[in-house]
């Protein structure tokens, strides 16, 4: 039997009849009553016989449909994972993102993503910029998602958000009260910013510089977390990424923009050599609408 024999032998079998089968295959009645009649040749054994007008399976047929039943349940499981993976509705969204990133309105965007589908499966990992670009150059992830800059010529890039260093205080700071800060008067303040390794570090030093203040920086930290906790429990004011204050929730906490603003880029990454998966793609639109409300609110 090849699988045309078997494809109409299964039609028939669960149809109970070629004009079933004919409906069921979307071909005509002679086409089925052929390709039958070819494989009972082949065979050189019935299939069916005719008994007061209908057709019944011989025992043979019946000792076979098991077999081929089993066959084409998994061409239609097949089927099913095809249109799945056409819906956008399965597969792996693997991404590596700057830690600010991934801990803040990336998990929501990810966790909005996959409620409406429950069989995609998503590899997250927290690094840091250089750590991202290294994992999307070597493959690792598909998707990556940084802090500018990002110099490579082994992949593409695309502004996903423009965002700016933030003063993160305690709502009971005296500079709370303020729409925003302007650097110069944080001269008076305890200040709290990234360590001089860290990415950040040199635009918020650019931007005190500008202003001719010497900060009274009592803390540096290697990420924006550990600053926005040191700001909650008064140890002054941190000069930070500012998005984790707004998708953790945190109470007591505000956060102010600074003037002069101080812009970084966030950064989508992928490697310009490899493929890029319909799921990925889906993802990266909805992440887009997300990342877009967030900032109209």
């Amino acid at each position: 039997m090849n699988l045309r024999h078997m494809e109409v032998f299964n039609a028939i079998m669960r149809t109970g009849s070629v004009t079933g089968a004919a409906r069921a295959l979307n071909v005509t009645q002679p086409a089925v009553s052929a390709v039958l009649k070819h494989c009972e040749s082949q065979l050189n054994m019935k299939l069916f016989t005719r008994v007061s007008g209908r057709l019944q399976p011989t025992p043979e047929a019946n000792a076979i449909f098991p077999e081929i039943a089993a066959i084409f349940g998994r061409v239609d499981g097949v089927n099913a994972l095809t249109q799945d993976f056409a819906g956008g509705q399965l597969g792996t969204v693997s991404i590596a993102a700057a830690f600010p990133i991934a801990n803040g309105y990336l998990t929501k965007a990810v966790a909005t993503f996959i409620a409406d589908r429950p069989k995609v499966r998503v590899a997250l990992q927290s690094l840091t910029s250089p750590q991202v670009l290294a994992s999307v150059v070597n493959r690792e992830v598909e998707l990556g998602i940084a802090y500018e800059p990002v110099v490579s010529s082994e992949v593409e890039t695309k502004v996903l958000m423009r965002a700016g260093i933030a003063c993160v205080m305690r709502s009971d700071h005296p500079l709370a009260r303020r729409k925003e800060v302007a650097v110069r008067d944080l001269e008076r303040h305890s200040i709290i910013t990234y360590l001089p390794q860290a990415l950040f570090r040199r635009y918020v030093d650019r931007a005190l510089s500008a202003a001719g203040i010497v900060p009274n920086i009592t803390a540096q930290v290697g990420l924006s977390l550990t600053g926005i906790m040191l700001a909650r429990h008064g140890a002054g004011v941190a000069l930070v990424e500012p998005f984790l204050v707004a998708s953790m929730g945190l109470p007591g906490l505000v956060a102010r923009p600074l003037k002069p603003r101080i812009e970084v880029k966030t950064l989508l990454i992928r490697n310009k050599s490899a493929p890029h998966s319909k799921i990925m793609n889906e993802f990266v639109g909805h992440l887009t609408r997300e990342v877009a409300m967030e900032q109209a609110q």
